[in-house]
């Protein structure tokens, strides 16, 4: 949604000084904890923080009863508002070479096999399992397309931590935190890096990414992660209608929206 809005760069950047605060001030460095707080646009996060609450509490009555009622035609909408996205950015790349279609297609192809991978099941998964895992899945939260509970299915404890969390198991949510923390951080550092540097190189992988990902959205066949057409019985124009009116909502607030063509100030792009 932030691609969509036009604020991923903004967000990314967000995200680099709020790690360098915390850095600073777990190294006791109170004048680089003052700057880097000051760096913290903090009118975008308290915003965005206040937006994400509510969309939870929404979401979370929402979405689940439809996605109960009528899993195949909202998965439909949400593969139409998605593919829309690919066009955020696409067209932020500045100079098309061979390299950088060859870096997207890369990106998708992983991307695609990714979110074809069969969800696993580890009972008991050791603290070290934890943390890598949840360090890995945090980073979905900014790449767009990629879904960190995806992520954590396919590295089997998902259920596990569910489980830990209703039981209250705190060395495993602990760990989970703290793997968590130090992906989002490094992640964050990275990408922060790759948009100042290789913008256009970071927007090819993205646009791959999102491509790939769009497979795990396939509204038919999803519980068995297979591709496959619809079947008897299976709605198909409430797929289509919805799936065309995401791409239309998306494609609107593209051309209605000054932010979501936002520029960028970074001193070199490649």
């Amino acid at each position: 949604m932030a691609l969509i809005v036009g604020i991923y760069e903004r967000l990314v950047r967000a995200l680099s000084a709020a790690v360098s605060w915390g850095l600073a001030v777990l190294r006791l460095d109170l004048d680089a904890a003052r700057r880097h707080w000051a760096d913290v646009p903090w009118r975008l996060i308290v915003p965005l923080l206040g937006g994400i609450a509510i969309a939870i509490l929404v979401g979370a009555n929402v979405i689940p009863p439809l996605m109960e009622a009528h899993p195949t035609s909202m998965r439909g909408l949400f593969l139409g508002l998605v593919a829309a996205s690919l066009l955020i950015p696409a067209r932020r790349i500045e100079r098309v070479t061979a390299l950088r279609v060859g870096l997207g297609l890369a990106c998708a192809a992983g991307a695609f096999l990714l979110t074809g991978l069969p969800a696993l099941t580890v009972s008991d998964p050791g603290l070290l399992r934890v943390f890598f895992s949840a360090a890995v899945a945090i980073c979905a939260m900014i790449l767009p397309g990629v879904s960190g509970a995806f992520l954590l299915e396919a590295m089997g404890i998902y259920s596990p931590t569910l489980e830990a969390l209703t039981g209250l198991e705190w060395g495993y949510v602990l760990t989970f935190c703290m793997g968590a923390a130090i992906g989002l951080g490094t992640f964050a550092k990275l990408l922060d890096l790759l948009l100042t540097h290789r913008h256009d190189a970071t927007m090819a992988a993205l646009v791959g990414l999102i491509a790939g990902a769009l497979r795990a959205l396939w509204p038919y066949g999803a519980e068995a992660r297979v591709l496959r057409g619809p079947e008897a019985g299976e709605p198909i124009v409430p797929v289509v209608v919805l799936a065309l009116v995401g791409f239309g909502a998306v494609v609107a607030l593209l051309f209605w929206s000054p932010s979501a063509a936002e520029t960028t100030t970074s001193p070199r792009r490649s």
